[in-house]
């Protein structure tokens, strides 16, 4: 997701239920023994920092609370599933803060008003916005925070705040007087909260820039660490599985459950409304196991009528024929004498849809009472799906508690407009409750329930038609995009949708390249739900680009590096900077590679951040096999580059996935045909290719990282393959036989 698709659109749109602050202030301090320090920021406090977002009024939050034993535990605002958030937004607390990192600590915040991204005026986690969107606002609470812990030690010694320094945890006044953070902690709260904050410069930061070991390592690689599916709350817990429909929307004609009430542990079979009209039934047991053991033992007769099946090679079909013909224009630019081109390419590209297949399968648990209701979920949209289960449930947001869990993974698949998995829950907790079940409930899919159960990266076709002079200049390049909007029918079609084109269709396409580009695009219907899949447009458009570029210097004669540093706008000097240091860094250019290995090159840039990949690749019994990838890296300031390492080194891996044979979804007669990792291929440790990342030094503010490091490995993968074979791979996942 893009903040530039949903800036402004989500808070007209999702009105998200206000949690009480007061207590909250009371759970937080009753965990610690401590107190929770609460900061107002006034409209008119002053940033001493150059290029800072103007000044937000906002209402008082809880960001940051020390304990006595001087620890300081951040509420961070997202979703922390992977991607490092819950150390990176300690860090930029910790530096103004002057803390002792030994004692940050982190728990994931509430959905709560006070913890709304300011950029996408919701709570949520994605469009690589995180760090992005928090960088000034955290360091603002820090800033703050030190100031009032300051202004205490110095009323406590009866000498003026700027006599007094701060460092690691402690106040150190004129004399040499020392105080904790934890004994002041409780005086300073009880201050006004200052009007002007200085951040300190770069130059300062301590923790900031540097790599710091992540605050839930520990826990992760010991395997201590709770996420959503492992929750159990106080008291008796009921486990629900359901038995969704083949067909997306189908509804349930008749089933028999007596072979599953039959099961020992089964407490009850009830038939419960589902996401897109569809219905189900959901087999409620005391535990997974008999669950899942009666919802297989289910006979059940689905009412398809009147949906779509798609089948998905006569889908591609239908996406070719219809490419052929312009679509709703995107951008018109003048064509530079079409008729003198000497060279021409004509291509077609085909994609298929992708599973996101995290790692932990969707879950959520709902204790539902007459005016309440309860949610532990690993959400990244905490806003709607708060507001989502309190329609569900018939109550008002502010009645919903949503305690956003540890997840593990999601690549946008927890981030749903229509909260289906929420919401799914919500109404088995309902059924359960009117037939005189009392307690939470708590809803596990299975692997295959996630494979098979929709919200797909959409299938896409693009049509090219490029022609070239004889030195290589690019004349003309029409350009058709075919494929399913994630965005119509849902609350941000208003916003994503504009004159027919679904701006997540074409974003990537042209720049940076000085190219005369007429480029169009059909937004095509099927019976397929369809979401963002990490690097979402840029998924597709970063590989159809930089292959076509890849094939235009080699139809030129010239070398790939080159010709691409001469097509980029001179002022997009982040992709000359990326671009330059993969190439350095990799020897490209320099070193010979050994036999039966060959060069590939691309960059891109999505979410803020340019990626470039110089990888070598060979091909072995007529398959491809990436050996190295580097990246170069421009996010601006990198937060921390121990993060960033991991995250460009994941998005490879994941790219890297979707050119692994058996990496798609396709369906017969509108029934998805794969069900687990036996049939639909992720990428595994052993094609885990050596992965060196490099970054782009900088002081700017910080961009996104973690979805820009997958576009561009997959296209510099397929042009090695090019180097190799000959062969330009037009399809994914690679397949040498048809290309």
């Amino acid at each position: 997701m893009r903040s530039e698709w949903l800036n402004g659109a989500a808070a007209a749109v999702l009105k998200g239920g206000v949690s009480s602050r007061r207590a909250f202030l009371k759970a937080g301090a009753g965990a610690t023994g401590g107190l929770v320090l609460g900061f107002f920021l006034p409209a008119g406090g002053r940033l001493a920092q150059a290029n800072v977002p103007p000044k937000v009024v906002e209402a008082p939050n809880a960001f940051l609370r020390i304990a006595p034993d001087n620890t300081v535990t951040v509420m961070v605002n997202r979703l922390e599933f992977g991607q490092g958030v819950h150390t990176a937004l300690p860090m930029l607390i910790a530096d103004e803060l002057d803390a002792d990192w030994s004692q940050m600590r982190a728990e994931l915040a509430p959905a709560a008003e006070v913890y709304k991204d300011r950029a996408f005026g919701m709570q949520m986690t994605g469009g690589s916005g995180s760090v992005k969107n928090s960088f000034h606002r955290y360091r603002e609470v820090g800033a703050a925070a030190r100031a009032m812990l300051v202004a205490a030690a110095a009323a406590q010694w009866k000498v003026r705040p700027e006599q007094c320094r701060s460092a690691r945890g402690v106040v150190i006044g004129p004399a040499g007087q020392k105080a904790s953070y934890g004994a002041l902690a409780e005086a300073a709260m009880k201050l006004p909260v200052p009007k002007e904050v200085v951040l300190k410069e770069p130059k300062q930061f301590r923790y900031i820039g540097k790599p710091v070991g992540r605050l839930d390592a520990r826990a992760k690689s010991s395997g201590r660490q709770g996420f959503g599916i492992d929750f159990k709350p106080e008291g008796k817990l009921a486990v629900a599985v359901v038995a969704h429909p083949p067909v997306f929307g189908a509804k349930v004609a008749k089933f028999d459950a007596s072979k599953a009430k039959a099961i020992r542990g089964v407490i009850d079979v009830l038939e419960v409304p589902l996401d897109r009209g569809g219905r189900g039934v959901a087999v409620i047991a005391d535990g997974y196991w008999p669950a899942k053991q009666g919802r297989d033992l289910l006979h059940i007769e689905w009412n398809t009528e009147g949906l779509g099946k798609p089948g998905s090679a006569a889908q591609m079909a239908e996406f070719i024929e219809l490419s052929k013909t312009r679509g709703a224009l995107v951008r018109k630019t003048e064509v530079l004498t079409p008729g003198s081109a000497t060279k021409k390419i004509s291509a077609v590209y085909e994609f298929p849809y992708l599973a996101h297949a995290p790692m932990e399968p969707l879950n959520c648990t709902v204790d539902l009472k007459d005016d309440s209701c309860t949610l532990w979920v690993g959400s990244q949209f905490q806003t709607a799906d708060q507001a989502a289960a309190a329609a569900a449930a018939g109550l008002e947001p502010a009645q919903v508690t949503l305690h956003t869990m540890m997840a593990g993974g999601g690549f946008g698949r927890r981030a749903v407009p229509t909260s289906d998995y929420v919401v799914e829950a919500v109404n088995i907790a309902k059924a359960c409750k009117a037939a005189g079940h009392r307690g939470p409930v708590k809803l596990i899919w299975s692997r295959e329930d996630d494979i098979k159960g929709g919200y797909y990266r959409p299938s896409h076709v693009h049509r090219a038609e490029i022609g070239l002079e004889a030195m290589g200049n690019i004349l003309s390049w029409e350009h058709v995009i075919v494929g399913q909007s994630i965005a119509a029918g849902t609350p941000f079609e208003a916003f994503m949708i504009k004159d027919g084109v679904d701006g997540t269709m074409v974003e990537g396409m042209g720049a940076p390249y000085e190219v005369p580009m007429h480029l169009s695009a059909h937004i095509a219907k099927a019976n397929v739900p369809v979401l963002w899949w990490r690097s979402v447009g840029s998924t597709h458009t970063a590989f159809v680009m930089e292959t076509l570029i890849d094939e235009a210097a080699h139809l030129s004669g010239e070398d790939p590096v080159a010709y691409r540093k001469r097509l980029i706008k001179p002022e997009h000097k982040r992709h000359h900077a990326a671009l330059d240091l993969a190439v350095a860094k990799s020897g490209y250019g320099k070193k010979t590679l050994p036999k039966g290995r060959a060069w590939g090159v691309a960059v891109h840039e999505s979410f803020g951040t340019v990626v470039a990949y110089v990888v070598e690749a060979s091909v072995v019994d007529g398959v491809p096999k990436l050996h190295r990838a580097v990246a170069g890296v421009h996010c601006n300031m990198a937060v921390n580059p121990l993060s960033i390492e991991a995250q460009i080194q994941g998005a490879a891996l994941m790219a890297l996935g979707m050119t692994l044979p058996g990496a798609a979804i396709t369906l017969r007669d509108g029934v998805v045909e794969q069900q687990n990792f036996g049939d639909y291929t992720v990428a595994r440790m052993n094609d885990m290719p050596r992965v060196e990342v490099h970054i782009v030094p900088s002081n700017d503010a910080p961009t996104g990282i973690g979805e820009p490091g997958l576009p561009p490995l997959a296209p510099a993968f397929a042009n090695a393959v090019f180097r190799l074979t000959g062969k330009r791979l037009r399809k994914l996942p690679f397949d040498l036989t048809s290309a």
